[in-house]
C-alpha cells in the first residue's frame, strides 16, 4: 500500500514558534515545517519560497500550506502578502496570514496600503489584545470559506442536535467553528473597547506607536556607541550596545545585562532577542499611553547602564 505523501508547511526565518507548535498539536510534527529565508527586510524571500515548493514536490512532499507574518514578532516586518497570495494560487496551497498584532493597521488609512494581498489570505489571525488595547485573552480568526471551517469542527451528538426553533434554534453555534463546546463572552469586551474608542481613534494610536519607533530608531542613529541592527519597520527597534574590546560572546552578555539592570532600575521594560544569531535590544511600542518622551528615558536609560557595565569592567581589569 502506497504511503501517503508528508505534508509540508512553509514560514519564514521570523515565524512565531507558535506555529511549529500548531503543526505538533495537530499530529505533523514541527519537522513538517520548512522554514524559508528573508530578505534584507526582513520579509519572506518569495523567490527561495518558490523554489522549496518546486524541491518538495520534487521530492515527493505535499506542500498545503503558507504562513505569512503580518507584523513579525521579532522585527515588525511585513511580508509581501499580495505576491504571496499569487504564489498560493498558482500552487493551489492554503494562505494563512499570522497578523498578530500587525493586521490591526487595516485601522490605519496611513498603514493600511502595507497589508496589499491580505484581503486574499484564506485565513487570518490577530490578537485584539495587542494593538488594540482590549484586556489579556481576546484573539480571533477569520476564515473565508465557512462551510470549509465548519466541517473542520462540526460535530452534532444526540445532545447538541440544531432545530429550527427552541434554544436549539438560531444561526450558527460557536462550537461548530473551534476546538470549544463552550466559551466565555470574550466579544464583550472587545465591543466595549471599540464602542468607547473607535476604529478610527486605535488607528490613529497605531500610527502614533510607529511614529514613536522611528523617532528611537532615528536617535539610536546618533548615538556613536549604539547600532541599529533592525531599521524601524513597525513598531518594533532593535539595536544593541556596541563595545570594541568585547568578542562576539561578550558583547551578547552585556546587551542581555543592560537590558536587565535598566528593567530592575524602574525606568523601561524593553527585552532581548536574536537577530542572525546575535542579541538584541528588542522595543515593541504598542501602548496606547507611551509618550515620545519614553523614547528619550529608554535610551538614557540604556546609555547610563552601558556606561556604568563598562566601568565596571574597567576597575575590573585592573
Amino acid at each position: 500500500m502506497r504511503r501517503p505523501a508528508a505534508l509540508v508547511a512553509y514560514a519564514s526565518q521570523q515565524v512565531h514558534d507558535s506555529v511549529a507548535r500548531a503543526l505538533e498539536i495537530v499530529g505533523l510534527g514541527s519537522s513538517s515545517l520548512h522554514v524559508v529565508p528573508v530578505n534584507q527586510q526582513f520579509a519572506i524571500d518569495v523567490s527561495a519560497l518558490e523554489m522549496a515548493i518546486a524541491a518538495d514536490r520534487s521530492a515527493g512532499r505535499e506542500p498545503f500550506c503558507v504562513i505569512r507574518s503580518a507584523g513579525a514578532v521579532n522585527t515588525g516586518a511585513i511580508d509581501n502578502l499580495d505576491r504571496l497570495a499569487a504564489v498560493c494560487s498558482r500552487e493551489k496551497l492554503w494562505f494563512h496570514v499570522d497578523g498578530a498584532f500587525g493586521a490591526m493597521c487595516i485601522l490605519s488609512e496611513a498603514l493600511r496600503h502595507r497589508l496589499k494581498g491580505i484581503e486574499r489570505a484564506d485565513s487570518i489571525a490577530f490578537d485584539f489584545h495587542k494593538w488594540a488595547h482590549v484586556q489579556y485573552g481576546a484573539a480571533a480568526i477569520l476564515v473565508r470559506d465557512a462551510r470549509i471551517h465548519r466541517a473542520s469542527f462540526s460535530m452534532q451528538p444526540d445532545y447538541l442536535r440544531h432545530y429550527g426553533r427552541g434554544l436549539a434554534g438560531g444561526g450558527d453555534w460557536p462550537c461548530d467553528f473551534g476546538p470549544e463546546l463552550s466559551r466565555s463572552f470574550l466579544a464583550l469586551k472587545i465591543w466595549f473597547a471599540f464602542k468607547e474608542h473607535g476604529a478610527r481613534q486605535i488607528g490613529r494610536i497605531i500610527e502614533q506607536n510607529c511614529a514613536q519607533a522611528r523617532y528611537l530608531a532615528d536617535r539610536i542613529m546618533t548615538e556613536p556607541g549604539l547600532q541599529l541592527v533592525v531599521p524601524a519597520l513597525l513598531n518594533i527597534v532593535c539595536f544593541r550596545v556596541l563595545s570594541p574590546n568585547l568578542d562576539a560572546s561578550a558583547l551578547d552578555k552585556l546587551n542581555a545585562d543592560i537590558v536587565a539592570n535598566v528593567q530592575e532600575g524602574g525606568r523601561a521594560a524593553s527585552s532581548t532577542t536574536k537577530i542572525d544569531g546575535r542579541t538584541v535590544i528588542r522595543v515593541n511600542i504598542t501602548n496606547h499611553r507611551t509618550r515620545f518622551s519614553d523614547m528619550d528615558v529608554l535610551l538614557d536609560a540604556v546609555l547610563r547602564a552601558a556606561r556604568a557595565r563598562t566601568l565596571q569592567n574597567s576597575e575590573a581589569s585592573r
